[in-house]
């Protein structure tokens, strides 16, 4: 294999090159470029660069940060994890009432409901009648 040399590398990404766009019907030119190899590494260079930048503007100032685990601050996340826990709790302890209160209708529509009786007797003092 034929070693490279540094400077006919550097050479062959100066040679430059014509790019000519032309219109098949007709053999016309419609446009002409003058590459080398360097200008069109830098210029594919430079677009990457730009997307990328674009791509994590892009996510840093909008809210579709939101969307990658482990991108939201721990605080903000700690923070939303206890409302919604508080959240969760409350709607539990309501639907306990809920539940409960309806079997008491079931109960009540099925006449289940037991009925405590009084038994304990009353001890009522004698009338006195007078001849006054």
């Amino acid at each position: 294999m034929a070693k490279l040399d540094p400077g006919s590398t550097l050479k062959r990404l100066r040679n430059r090159y014509r790019m000519v766009v032309m219109n098949d019907d007709t053999y016309e030119e419609v446009v002409t470029f003058k590459l080398s190899r360097f200008s069109v590494y830098v210029g594919l260079s430079t677009v990457f660069v730009l997307l990328v930048g674009l791509t994590v503007a892009l996510i840093i100032f909008t809210p579709l940060r939101y969307y990658i685990p482990g991108a939201a601050s721990q605080q903000s996340s700690g923070r939303e994890l206890r409302e919604v826990k508080i959240g969760v709790d409350s709607v539990s302890r309501q639907m306990g009432y809920q539940e409960k209160y309806l079997e008491n209708i079931r109960m009540v529509l099925r006449g289940d409901i037991p009925v405590s009786r009084d038994t304990t007797t009353l001890e009522l003092p004698k009338d006195e009648f007078s001849d006054d």
